[in-house]
Parts: structure tokens; sequence; C-alpha cells
């Protein structure tokens, strides 16, 4: 069996903009590529506790968005099209080709958006309870969106209260108590006390939720993604986007895969890492990479053959 490989914090210059991402392996070498890209108010700290096995077989590669985690927060265009472009820009600084594209939550849309507009930069797509395939999505997010929310958003995210449940955080786990789902809540809850997170959150939140739901969808253009290997993970208890869309996108998705983990929530790869590591394995090592040029997308759109070389 081979050895987990060391998981690295680097962080590049992307149109002057620091972009943290976390790398194992060398893309350099000939190994399929894994883009992990997190959700919503998350960070590339979400993969933990798959990237270490993962990277055993595949060379991975896991940002912190921008306005998330470690990364810069600028007053930014926070739309998809936008975290799209700036991952294409970071799989290029990187000397990454083509990935297999593994978005969670909001980074399941904008890996949908990455795979439309970059379709030469997809290999595969997983979609971890993602975003984008449906309007349902959790009140607190929906109440959020309401104008002004904002200025309340300093009393709902207090610092005290940050310090004061790290405190039992590291006490519980000092015990070997572990809620994989909460911990992952718990994170996204201390990164919104900070002012500059805040901000980008509620740029990021404003542009694909409204209070009535999610205002982005992929099912328009989901019949592109056809020729494109697609694993649909979701979590049987998901409260944050429900697992009815996992379904919904399958069946628009003929030869998609579905995988319903029974006992996870929102959280599948910390809830049921080992399960979600067998799962993507699997995929990767039994489905054959797409690999698509600008120009295939003529055929794609019209049903016609591929536009002739200029």
């Amino acid at each position: 069996m081979r050895a987990n490989r060391p998981v690295e914090r680097r962080t590049a210059k992307i149109h002057g903009y620091d972009v943290a991402y976390r790398i194992c392996g060398d893309p350099a070498e000939d190994r399929p590529v894994l883009l992990l890209v997190h959700g919503m108010a998350g960070s590339a700290t979400t993969w933990r506790s798959v990237m270490p096995s993962l990277g055993r077989h595949y060379t991975i590669v896991a940002p912190d968005l921008l306005g998330h985690g470690t990364s810069s927060k600028p007053r930014h265009d926070y739309s998809l099209g936008n975290f799209a472009s700036l991952l294409r820009d970071l799989l290029i600084a990187l000397g990454v080709e083509r990935a297999t594209l593994v978005g969670h939550s909001l980074g399941g849309g904008i890996v949908m958006q990455l795979a439309y507009q970059h379709p030469e930069r997809c290999e595969r797509l997983v979609l971890v309870c993602s975003g984008g395939l449906g309007k349902e999505v959790s009140w607190i997010l929906r109440a959020l969106t309401v104008p002004g929310s904002e200025y309340a958003m300093p009393v709902l995210f207090p610092g005290f209260v940050r310090d004061l449940g790290n405190t039992v955080s590291r006490w519980l786990g000092a015990r070997g108590i572990r809620a994989p789902h909460l911990e992952e809540e718990w994170r996204s809850y201390v990164s919104l006390t900070e002012p500059d997170t805040r901000a980008a959150f509620v740029r990021t939140l404003r542009a694909v939720i409204d209070i009535s739901g999610q205002t982005v969808t992929a099912h328009d253009r989901l019949y592109l993604a056809r020729h494109v290997p697609t694993l649909i993970i979701w979590g049987a208890h998901d409260r944050i986007i429900p697992v009815s869309h996992a379904h919904a996108a399958h069946a628009a998705l003929p030869g998609s895969r579905l995988e319903i983990f029974d006992h996870a929530g929102h959280f599948p790869h910390t809830e049921q890492p080992q399960e979600f590591i067998d799962v993507l394995g699997d995929f990767v090592e039994s489905t054959e990479p797409m690999h698509l040029e600008p120009r295939d997308w003529h055929a794609l759109l019209t049903g016609g053959p591929p536009a002739a070389e200029p």
C-alpha cells in the first residue's frame, strides 16, 4: 500500500491577489489531478480528512477561494463566473492542463461553471451536496440575504462567542468527542467573526441566493454535461440543500452516478471520509477522462459536427 503523501500549504499570486491552496503531490507527475473546491464560508480545510489518502494515487489541489480562508478578501466580483475564471487561472499557474473537478455546496456550482466556461480543463465532474441544482436552500442562508442583514452580523457573529466555542471545541477534541458536521458548521461560523470575511460572504451569498431561495440554476445547461463522466454525492440528512436535488440532477444526466451517504448530512466528505475516498477513487479509476477542446463546444450546443479548424 502506498503511504500517505504530505499536504503542503502554498500561496499563488493571481491578478495581484493571494490565493492560498493546499497541494498533495506534484502537478508535473503523470497522475490524475483532483481539484477540490469548498463551499460558502468554508476553506480548503474542509478536505483535510480525505486529502492525504487521495494523495496516494492522485495529485490534489484544494484552494481557498477569494474571500475565504487565508486568501485575499478584496471588494470584488464574487460571482460563479469570476470564481470559475480564478480557478482556471490557478490551474494554469500550477501547470495543470485538466483535472477532475470536485465541488462541495457552492463549490459544486463553481465547478459546473468552470466546466461550462472552460470545458478543455474538465476531465470529470463530481458534485457533493452541490448548489445550483434547485431552488430550495436553508432558511438561514435565505434570511441572511435580506437587505441590511450585514449590519446585524457583528451581533450574530461576535468574537467572544468564537473564543468560547473554540475553548469548548478543544476540550471535546482532547477527550476524543467528535461531531464532524458540527465542526464544519462551527468553522464557518468562526470565519464570519472576521469583518473582511463577512463582507465577502455577503457578496458571495447574494450572488447565488435571495430570500426565496437559490437564484442560479444549472438545469438549463446540464445537457451539455452528457459527455462528462459525472458523480453526484449527497448526504441523506442534508439540512442545507435537500437530497431531492441529487435525484433530480441524476435524472437530468443519463449516465451519471449517484451515491447517497445514509449517515451523512451536508458534509459527507468529513462525516463519512473513508466511504467518500472509496467512492471517489472508484469513480476516477472506472471512467475515462473527457478530453474536450473549445471547438467541440459547437457540437454539444448544436448537435452537429465540431467546428472546423481555422
